[in-house]
C-alpha cells in the first residue's frame, strides 16, 4: 500500500508515519484483521480511517481534495 500511496502524493504537503500494528497490543486489538490500514488527519481535525487492505485511491483522493 506504501508505494501505491506515494504515487498519489508527490504535490502534496503531506508526512507519513508507519506503525507496527504486531508491535503494540492495543494496536493490534483493534486493527489485527484490516492491516494494512491507511488513516489520515489533517490540522485541527481528528484522524479518520480512509481505507484498509488495499488502497481505495477515490477514497484517497476524496480526503486530500476535500
Amino acid at each position: 500500500m506504501l508505494l501505491q500511496l506515494k504515487q498519489y502524493l508527490d504535490d502534496v504537503d503531506i508526512s507519513i508515519a508507519i506503525l507496527d500494528v504486531d508491535a503494540d497490543e492495543e494496536l493490534l486489538t483493534r486493527f489485527d484483521e484490516l492491516v494494512p490500514v491507511l488513516y489520515g488527519q489533517k490540522e485541527g481535525a481528528e484522524a479518520i480511517q480512509i481505507c484498509h487492505y488495499f488502497l481505495d485511491v477515490e477514497k484517497l483522493k476524496a480526503f486530500l481534495h476535500d
